[in-house]
């Protein structure tokens, strides 16, 4: 099983950016894909997370409005896309598979998750 993520990098304040995560080793169908992002110093947070079944989402309320999740089953493949970044989104982003089927469900798709990807950077600056 494999989660990879890819797509970060140095950002300036307001700008955007497209994570990407791709999943092999087990059906996108049946697992929720959750995004999380942990910055220095501090404990890892969710994000938001999908259904891999519906494509249905859910957002934590400091990112809605301005992330977006989306997936592509065809391509195993769940998206983070970050928009109007700010400085308190710098972190290292990680996505994660937790076996969950149907519509998305919180807040079950943010604990015991069965796999980890290994995280992309994420730097916002002026």
């Amino acid at each position: 099983v494999q989660l990879v993520e890819s797509g970060g990098g140095l950002v300036q304040i307001g700008g955007s950016l497209r994570l990407s995560c791709v999943v092999s080793g087990f059906s996108f169908d049946l697992y929720h894909i959750g995004w999380f992002r942990q910055a220095p110093g501090k404990e890892r947070e969710g994000v938001g997370c999908i259904s891999g079944g519906d494509g249905s989402a859910d957002y934590v309320d400091s990112v809605k409005g301005r992330f977006t999740i989306s997936s592509d089953a065809a391509k195993n493949t769940a998206y983070l896309q970050m928009n109007s970044l700010k400085p308190e989104d710098t972190a290292t982003y990680y996505c994660a598979g937790v076996r969950l089927h149907g519509p998305v469900r919180r807040p079950d798709c943010y604990f015991n998750m069965d796999y980890w990807g290994k995280g992309t950077p994420v730097t916002v600056s002026s």
